[in-house]
């Protein structure tokens, strides 16, 4: 049965801040209502879902006003409410597949016999075709975002919540998994609470679309008066939403007028000779014969199905993973006095001044107390000066717009702000190499454009770029060529490479 989620006065504030993340909130859902939450980057939508579900921590923040969920406080052990996060690894709990979508259903007292029929059929409705004692390590960030679906499908939950669902889905295989949640919500009838920056993905399929700004509501209504309603279309552009493209509401942040960047390509700074890739202990490999050469001032996009290998293919090319066969190699370009040409065997500072790595989880490579500080550390061990630093700490908190939060906590940040601090932390020294896995997810249409105009910087400054990316657009933007991991034959390039990859040639470098 669904249950209404009510909201009066409704807000919560960190420990260390001083204005709310969220609120104050008036709003009622009512029972089995399918609700789109949008927002600005940093509006506190993430932490109204974590309202919901009942797991924001006592000890982070202090709440005002109040919030029911079915006329009750919430609280996650009654089991009413399934909930979805942003980051895929942070919901792995057990080592098998299976095991994993089971914990829900045992925590809700299920018999034996009912989880045993019901762990395959969520599995397969989420789209792992997979045995239940599949290894959870060897599943790739998206299909760890398919599996904490498929552990709220086997729960059928009276309220579903959903933080970016499809953030580290491909584009193909989102609308499958869409169309899953909407099953299951057509099954049990549940309360769903959706956000997601990919809006065109929800819009048909939900009841009522509700924009938080930094101070509360800003707008509400059904869809179809949101995005035609010429009086909210300054609303919606200062919050950053994606408008449908089928909407007359003019469009913003998209790739056209941020373009690429002109100018020759430098020395090479990094290849590969056959390479295959896989993670530790895999019999087999992600990704095989890969032959590339990346240049200074080059973008290279990695692109695919979930599971092809990208993430791991990354990490490869970054040196923290051994190379399953073939070489990572670096030119003498990139090694600069390092004795070894591979990646891999250099020690971590040495790896460190020459590639810049940021993970698929930004909150895992956090090092310090503060905004500020996380961005001033890089610039401070590659031996800046303290007003250089000091400058580019500036420089990229204005461009992220993140200057308001220059004394927080990291931790203490919304998941698209913990993104974009990640990247910037990486991109504050200037690397010879970046390597970032999904840069853009949980940004709105405004942070994603600063995120663009500051890769194109590190471009135009002689770094090279390899992003791994669902966000064609912002592929496009930064004018990369695309390396497409897949089943798709052995290709002979244009430039002389060869992959068992489909490579397409982007805009820079022409």
């Amino acid at each position: 049965m669904a249950l209404p989620i009510t909201a009066a006065g409704f807000s919560w504030t960190h420990t260390d801040r001083d204005a709310p993340a969220v609120g104050p909130l008036n709003l009622q859902i009512a029972a089995g209502e399918k609700v789109l939450l949008l927002g600005a980057s940093g509006a506190g939508k993430s932490t109204f879902l974590h309202a919901v579900a009942g797991v924001l921590p006592e000890e982070s923040g202090e709440a005002t006003g109040e919030l029911l969920v079915g006329g009750e406080k919430p609280d996650p052990r009654r089991g009413s409410t399934g909930l979805v996060l942003q980051d895929p690894d942070s919901q792995v709990i057990f080592s098998r597949v299976g095991d994993d979508v089971a914990f829900g259903m045992e925590n809700l007292g299920l018999p034996a016999e009912v989880i045993e029929a019901q762990v395959p059929e969520s599995l397969h409705a989420l789209g792992l075709d997979l045995a239940p004692e599949h290894p959870s390590a060897a599943l790739s960030g998206g299909q760890k975002q398919r599996l904490a679906l498929a552990g709220i499908h086997a729960m059928a939950p009276e309220v579903i919540v959903l933080d970016e669902p499809t953030a580290n889905i491909d584009p193909a295989s989102a609308t499958e998994v869409r169309d899953a949640v909407l099953t299951v919500q057509a099954e049990t009838q549940a309360t769903m609470l959706v956000v997601e920056h990919r809006v065109e993905l929800w819009t048909e399929h939900v009841d009522r679309v509700i924009v938080l700004g930094s101070d509360g509501i800003v707008a509400q209504g059904p869809r179809e008066h949101i995005f035609t309603d010429p009086d909210l279309t300054e609303t919606l552009i200062g919050c950053g939403i994606w408008i449908p493209q089928d909407s007359p509401t003019p469009r913003r942040g998209g790739a056209a007028g941020i373009g690429g960047t002109s100018g020759r390509l430098g020395e090479v700074l990094l290849r590969t000779d056959r390479l295959s890739v896989a993670r530790p202990r895999m019999a087999t490999p992600a990704a095989t014969g890969l032959d590339l050469s990346l240049s200074a001032g080059q973008a290279l996009g990695i692109i695919g199905a979930n599971g092809a290998g990208k993430s791991t293919t990354a990490l490869t090319l970054a040196g923290l993973l051994p190379e399953f066969s073939g070489q990572v190699l670096a030119e003498a370009a990139l090694r600069e006095g390092a004795k070894r040409p591979r990646p891999f065997a250099w020690p971590s500072k040495q790896l460190a001044a020459r590639i810049g790595m940021v993970f698929q989880e930004p909150a895992h490579q956090f090092l310090t107390s503060s905004v500020a500080a996380e961005l001033e550390l890089g610039p401070r061990l590659a031996g800046w000066s303290a007003a250089e630093s000091q400058a580019r700490v500036d420089e990229l908190l204005a461009g992220l717009g993140l200057t308001g939060l220059a004394q927080a906590h990291p931790q203490s940040l919304s998941g698209g702000e913990k993104r974009r601090l990640s990247v910037a932390a990486m991109l504050a020294p200037r690397p010879r190499v970046l390597i970032v896995d999904e840069p853009t997810f949980g940004q709105d249409a405004l942070t994603w454009a600063g995120l663009v105009e500051m890769f194109l910087d590190a471009l135009d400054h002689g770094s090279a770029v390899v992003a791994v990316s669902h966000d064609l657009a912002f592929l496009e933007a930064i004018g990369a060529d695309l390396l497409e991991l897949g089943d798709r034959g052995h290709e002979e390039r244009s430039d002389g490479n060869k992959s068992d990859s489909h490579v397409r040639a982007g805009e820079r470098g022409e």
